[in-house]
């Protein structure tokens, strides 16, 4: 059996590869162009893809391709009602992720809540040694106990977040579509209106798609903060930038974007120099531990499906 890891420089060089030797021939390739995907998956039975998109266009000189498997939870990038009319299975994996994510999103909120980036500048660009005063108060900032968070999602990470939040003393408030009983609950609507900061772990949908809108985000507190760690396209990146740069956003932290990486015309990119931003790359689910757990999981993927299982199919 022939297995593609089509584009591993997404999975971290220091991932070790060598397990899915154990379960067949493997060629692995840094990235890969829309381009070179019909060469690359001549014979191939296996492609291991986390970011590539897979579709008429990418798959249709693969002939021998027999599984993709998904390096993520989310698979937005693939084309799984073509895969299922060509006969192609699709596996992901879930919840590999959920510390990881989980981590990042509770760091962002820190960060952004004691102003750690501007108390930060202060000392570090010389202005504290030049000001002669022996501490420096503003921005002002607040006690975790008396700020609400608001978690837009009850999957796995939703709910370590929350759980995270709770222990730090934050009033957590979750909006999700099964009955919490937990911690408090409210419809998105009324969330956006009570919490001091918004934290996103939906996946990517037509139902989800600019969730958080102009209209949503002039109704939230002034000075609140966003996080999304889900997909860029849950909000209206757009509209988020307007809401920092007018103010009405105190904070915003964001590790996904709608195109990775975002150009220079994106509307986040008018936002780079700010202090109360923090954007990073798209490594929140990419803790050591997470991607090694990942990989284990995608040979076990291929070994149940070429013994006939199902485990964790999509298609």
């Amino acid at each position: 059996m022939k297995i593609a890891v089509l584009d591993a420089g997404t999975l971290g060089a220091d991932l070790d590869l060598s397990p899915l030797a154990a379960v067949g021939e493997v060629t692995t390739y840094p990235t890969t162009a829309p381009e070179q995907m019909g060469e690359r998956l001549q014979g191939v039975q296996v492609a291991v893809v986390n970011k590539i998109k897979m579709n008429a266009e990418t798959l249709r000189e693969a002939e021998a391709l027999r599984l993709i498997c998904v390096a993520a939870t989310g698979f937005d990038n693939i084309d799984t009602a073509y895969c299922r009319e060509r006969g192609i299975a699709v596996c992901n994996v879930p919840a590999y992720s959920t510390e990881s994510v989980a981590q990042l999103t509770v760091s962002m909120a820190l960060s952004l809540v004691m102003h750690l980036t501007e108390y930060r500048n202060f000392v570090h660009s010389g202005a504290y040694s030049a000001s002669g005063t022996a501490n420096r108060l503003t921005p002002v900032y607040h006690e975790l106990s008396t700020l609400t968070w608001g978690v837009v999602g009850g999957g796995g990470i939703g709910t370590r977040v929350a759980e995270m939040a709770g222990a730090l003393g934050f009033r957590v408030v979750m909006c999700r579509r099964k009955p919490e009983t937990r911690f408090d609950s409210a419809d998105i609507d009324t969330l956006c209106k009570q919490a001091d900061i918004v934290s996103l772990h939906v996946p990517l949908s037509d139902e989800t798609r600019h969730l958080i809108n102009a209209e949503r985000l002039a109704s939230m507190k002034g000075g609140a903060i966003l996080i999304n760690v889900a997909r860029g396209a849950v909000t209206d990146e757009a509209a988020v930038a307007a809401a920092v740069e007018n103010g009405k956003l105190g904070g915003l932290g964001v590790d996904v974007y709608s195109v990775e990486p975002f150009c220079e015309e994106h509307p986040f990119y008018r936002l780079l120099d700010r202090d109360n931003v923090c954007f990073t790359p798209h490594m929140a689910w990419g803790a050591a531990e997470s991607r090694a757990r990942c990989l284990a999981v995608i040979v076990d993927n291929i070994t149940a499906f070429f013994g006939g299982g199902n485990q964790n199919r999509i298609v």
